[in-house]
């Protein structure tokens, strides 16, 4: 763990000076994260899920992207007037330039709503360069039509995120399991941010490439709640473009219940673990990304707004060998860590079942250990509040998932038994006490 916690340390120094620069809030108003995909690795490392082939998208994941534009579609949890957006090239290992940027509304695929699609600057200049490790926030844009929009018409409605990448990128800083469909032109096809249609747009990815958050400029009292955790968050099995993860589930109660008041978003990486890797290499990448601990300060503590985080993890570590001890006090560095650094509610989720999996965390060795980290969370009074997703998607007879939350909502079958479907996404999304996010700190 020293190892860990020592990289975590310079990574997050490196994080903040990376980032440093970021333009100020408005008096009366604030920054918050509308939306946030967690940047885990290089291109290909990683666990996407319904990917189609990329062969003919990217000529190499050495070169990376080659003139061409990426289409990237995001949904906010909020919307207003303004917003800018944040660029990470964390594991590149060479700078790559972002030459043109737009953002306008999504109508379907790749094609932008006519008169939305807007130009986005850096410091007033239409593109940015970004060093290896390096992040950077756009200048404010105007989405002129939000303000022409009744708020419940935006409900549900997407970004089109268009980036242009002229020389060969290298490798490629992403989010493998965004179970969202965006397009790519081909390579060396040249710049097609501005463009309306959707024609020069032939492939498809279920990943998201750069874009690490969209920023809304919000009213001084919204604030941020950040999912922060593993495939469960990231939302393995869930439907594909159905946005029904359970953070998803979550949001929407919040808007039924304060419209425009909470923003959750989602930093959640499949195969990601508490306790380790000790130190990630991209060269050498591991596809769950850095640990938790490692990247608590880029995902959670500089998100933009943020009052809350709820943390579901651990499964991932206790099928790899760590003992409940491990995990256990993983939990309790990273509740210290957050504690340090900001006034922020801390919210842990229990550990949902996998007894019975297809894979590692199905044997009843490792079911023991959740279950003593799960005692360990219910009991020890260090957390603002606890969620209790183990009872809410529990089979009491069996002790594994039950049986309606097992098959797999995005591509078939079974189901692993690990994973929760669309009705268990369902079920957890409702069993968080909206109380724990809302009361007054």
């Amino acid at each position: 763990m020293k190892t860990g916690i020592a990289a975590s340390t310079i990574g997050a120094l490196l994080w903040m000076a990376l980032t440093a620069g970021a333009p100020p809030q408005p008096r009366g108003q604030k920054w918050v994260a509308a939306w946030a995909a967690s940047m885990h690795g290089p291109y290909p490392s990683g666990n996407p899920v319904a990917q189609p082939v990329l062969d003919m998208a990217f000529e190499s994941a050495a070169r990376g992207a080659v003139d061409q534009t990426f289409r990237q579609i995001v949904r906010p949890a909020i919307w207003g007037p303004q917003v800018r957006l944040r660029f990470a090239n964390t594991f590149g290992t060479q700078p790559v330039t972002f030459g043109s940027v737009f953002v306008g509304l999504q109508t379907a695929g790749a094609e932008v709503a006519r008169g939305t699609n807007q130009r986005v600057t850096f410091n007033g200049k239409p593109g940015v360069t970004l060093p290896a490790g390096g992040s950077s926030f756009s200048d404010p844009v105007a989405l002129s039509f939000v303000a022409k929009t009744q708020p419940p018409l935006l409900d549900g409605r997407k970004l089109a995120v268009s980036v242009h990448i002229s020389d060969p990128s290298g490798p490629m800083t992403w989010h493998a399991k965004a179970l969202q469909s965006s397009y790519l032109s081909p390579p060396r096809s040249g710049d097609h941010t501005a463009d309306e249609s959707g024609a020069a747009f032939p492939f498809s990815t279920t990943s998201w490439y750069f874009l690490a958050a969209v920023d809304v400029l919000a009213s001084a009292d919204t604030e941020g709640i950040v999912c922060f955790g593993d495939s469960i968050t990231d939302g393995t099995a869930s439907t594909l473009n159905g946005d029904d993860r359970w953070p998803d589930v979550l949001a929407a109660r919040l808007r039924a219940a304060h419209a425009g008041r909470y923003a959750v978003v989602n930093a959640g990486i499949g195969g990601n673990r508490i306790t380790g890797p000790s130190s990630y290499d991209p060269g050498s990448p591991f596809a769950g990304g850095p640990s938790a601990l490692d990247r608590l300060e880029r995902d959670v503590l500089s998100s933009s707004g943020v009052s809350s985080v709820i943390w579901l993890e651990g499964i991932n570590d206790l099928s790899s060998g760590a003992t409940a001890d491990a995990v256990i006090a993983g939990i309790k560095e990273g509740v210290s860590r957050i504690r340090a650094r900001r006034a922020i509610r801390i919210v842990l989720a229990t550990i949902t079942s996998a007894l019975g999996s297809t894979g590692a965390a199905g044997t009843a060795d490792v079911d023991a250990k959740r279950q003593a980290v799960n005692a360990f969370i219910r009991s020890a009074g260090i957390f603002d509040g606890v969620v209790d997703f183990d009872a809410a998607t529990r089979d009491p007879a069996t002790g594994g998932l039950r049986p309606e939350f097992r098959p797999n909502s995005s591509i078939g079958g079974a189901g692993d038994a690990l994973h929760p479907n669309r009705a268990g996404y369902l079920a957890m999304g409702h069993a968080v006490d909206l109380r724990l996010l809302t009361r007054a700190q």
